[in-house]
């Protein structure tokens, strides 16, 4: 089952982005004393009380006039609405009530969609608390009052928030078809290649950037197993952002990859791969998903012996955190190799679904550190007791060890080349998770 959407949404400088921060438990916004300094959405994945969410700090308000203000406002809660499960509208008590937060209260109350009112700033329970009971008047429900910066009431808060998940909600967990997101820079043809796979032409086709603003499923049935693909609105870069609902795209994505099994990152052969292809699969890497990357329009690419080598070699250059990934050229067009992608995205998800036994990975182990000592500091050298496989979806490894400031990530890639060397796990990554224990707790 995915995890829920929790967006903040509120006017500029209310404590948007100081309360996401401390929240996410790092400092992901830049937070600066001017009003619209938080220019794109940013995620974080937060856990409260055992339950996980993916939390979205708005931004993107550039404000001109209160008029620009007002209407950047209605559009991010507009986004908000379509894209969260629960919203939290933040409003700022030192302000006041004011009346571009009553009109944004109006569309979050129409949508009925879980609000939670956040009056921030509140530093002093006692000296503010009349000014809190002003809020009552938006009519969604109880003002909770809190100071992201000094970190009071945030746990009533989320409290209240978490309320709102669903209970047991099992539909999608029973709903075994394999799910395939969709993501890539905008027009580089991700909804024709679902339209030729599917046959029809679902989703809109357009050479207009951006065409796709939301998350669709299509359900496509391959050799007699079903498949749900997931398309998604292009991720452009900042330069190039005209429209607010531009900005938002990132977090449709995130939702999309967070449901998926398998990630396919388009990639258009006549632009090359670009950064903006690295940030977009960086999506997928950091969430441990199968990843194949799909080279589109392959047919319109002059040619010779070496095109596919040197295309391929610049992939693992600019992608090179994800050395790992399936690479497939491809034509949405003429449906050139498509169907060797099905085949592709069956193992990517069998590798990523892959368990190994603890005695044959440790045998593994033992072999790749006796062909490799592992690296010493102060004349103390790394001892490798065990590795152990814990879960799946990435494949997660624990390795035990006498004292995990040795554990260099450079042994951990070599000890993770051995293992895939051995194992293959084509398709996905892997998680090295590094615990240390006494030689007298063995």
């Amino acid at each position: 089952m995915s995890k829920p959407v929790v967006a903040i949404v509120g006017r500029p400088n209310v404590g948007k982005s100081t309360l996401f921060n401390t929240l996410a438990g790092e400092r992901i916004s830049i937070v600066k004393d001017t009003p619209g300094v938080t220019r794109d959405r940013i995620y974080a994945d937060v856990n409260w009380l055992n339950h996980n969410f993916t939390l979205i700090d708005t931004g993107g308000i550039e404000p001109d006039s209160g008029d620009i203000i007002l209407s950047q406002m209605r559009e991010q809660a507009q986004i908000a609405i379509d894209t969260a499960d629960v919203i939290m509208f933040i409003v700022d008590v030192r302000q006041g009530l004011q009346d571009s937060d009553s009109k944004v209260a109006d569309m979050l109350r129409r949508s009925h969609k879980p609000v939670v009112l956040v009056v921030n700033k509140v530093d002093s329970f006692e000296k503010y608390m009349p000014d809190v009971y002003e809020f009552y008047n938006l009519g969604i429900g109880d003002p909770h009052p809190v100071s992201a910066s000094s970190m009071l009431g945030l746990g009533d808060m989320l409290d209240e928030v978490v309320s709102y998940f669903p209970e047991g909600d099992t539909t999608e967990e029973e709903d075994d078809r394999p799910k395939v997101a969709i993501i890539g820079k905008p027009n580089v043809g991700k909804s024709s290649l679902i339209n030729k796979l599917a046959n029809e032409d679902r989703v809109i086709v357009s050479n207009i950037a951006g065409t796709t603003r939301d998350a669709i499923d299509t359900d496509i049935k391959y050799n007699g197993r079903e498949y749900v693909f997931i398309d998604t609105a292009g991720l452009r870069r900042k330069s190039k952002i005209k429209e607010e609902i531009e900005r938002y795209s990132i977090i449709r994505a995130v939702t999309a990859v967070e449901r998926a099994d398998v990630v396919i990152l388009v990639i258009d052969a006549t632009e090359g791969v670009t950064e903006q292809d690295a940030k977009i699969a960086g999506i997928a890497h950091d969430r441990g998903k199968g990843i194949i990357i799909a080279v589109n329009k392959w047919d319109a690419v002059e040619k010779n012996n070496d095109s596919v080598k040197e295309y391929t070699r610049d992939i693992r250059e600019v992608l090179s955190f994800m050395p790992y990934a399936e690479i497939l050229f491809i034509s949405a067009k003429s449906g050139q190799r498509l169907n060797k992608l099905f085949d592709m995205i069956d193992v990517v998800i069998e590798n990523n679904s892959m368990r190994v036994q603890t005695g044959v990975l440790n045998e593994i182990v033992a072999e790749a550190v006796a062909m490799q000592q592992p690296p010493t500091d102060k004349g103390k050298r790394l001892k490798i007791y065990y590795v152990t496989q814990v879960s799946v979806k990435p494949p997660t490894f624990v390795v035990f060890v006498n004292d995990k400031n040795l554990m260099h990530f450079s042994y951990t890639r070599y000890l993770e080349n051995r293992i895939r060397d051995t194992f293959g796990f084509r398709g996905t990554a892997l998680k090295f998770i590094t615990r240390e224990r006494k030689d007298d707790e063995r």
